[in-house]
């Protein structure tokens, strides 16, 4: 199977996507068994959009947001499909997990069993941030992400990103209007929690969603606007 063949057959607008191949190998939960190795994709958001959200959210990013997951959905089961037909296991994890499936752990740690995250980290994609927004190295953090997992042994990345490359910006920590972050630096080997807190992260997002156009969602989006890394300069 030529997998970047496949993928390049798949993806429509090649140029707003990034492609990485992980080894995630005891780094999921038991569940996940046997799908060792994970295709991660990053879309691009649109800049204008997310330039406009320097105030707060608005309808047009939640419209966007949303047509970006059903994109991603689309573009990864047909992946999974396609890798299906050459007799490998695959399974889509998808973008957003509805609040109907997520399970009380969640709501009691804002995690869920498997973090695109980290498969994106595994991938040489980028790495985390100080407000824990997954940063690519190409279009930083303004990026929707969706993995497709597989039993297919890819040429996954051999130089994973074990820590961040932040350094001494704190743009984000500053404007973040929940104040959920204390400035310190993400590694493979520090916790989110330690550097983020994500229940004053989603409380304010969903009071700024509610206010902003009368939707209970918690997006917000303000660091990802004010991140140089990805940003057109104009």
């Amino acid at each position: 199977m030529n997998l970047t063949n496949i993928i390049n057959d798949i993806l429509p607008g090649k140029t707003n996507y990034l492609v990485g191949y992980a080894n995630l190998k005891n780094l999921m939960p038991e569940k996940y068994r046997g799908l060792d190795y994970a295709v991660v994709l990053a879309r691009k958001l649109d800049d204008r959009i997310i330039d406009a959200i320097i105030d707060g959210p608005n309808i047009e990013y939640y419209t966007h947001y949303e047509e970006v997951n059903l994109e991603l959905a689309k573009v990864a089961h047909g992946l999974a499909d396609a890798i299906r037909l050459e007799d490998s296991k695959s399974l889509v994890i998808e973008s957003t997990i509805e609040d109907e499936d997520l399970d009380e752990n969640y709501f009691k740690t804002l995690r869920l069993d498997f973090s695109h995250k980290m498969a994106a980290t595994r991938a040489g994609l980028g790495w985390i941030g100080k407000t824990a927004l997954f940063i690519s190295k190409i279009f930083g953090p303004r990026v929707r992400l969706v993995t497709v997992l597989t039993d297919y042994p890819l040429p996954y990345c051999t130089n994973p990103i074990n820590e961040s490359r932040c350094g001494s910006c704190d743009l984000c920590v500053q404007h973040c209007p929940a104040q959920a972050a204390n400035g310190k630096l993400w590694n493979i080997d520090v916790d989110r929690n330690e550097f983020f807190d994500p229940f004053g992260c989603r409380n304010k997002a969903l009071e700024l969603s509610y206010q902003n156009f009368n939707k209970e969602i918690s997006i917000c989006g303000k660091c990802i606007a004010v991140c140089p890394i990805g940003k057109i300069q104009r």
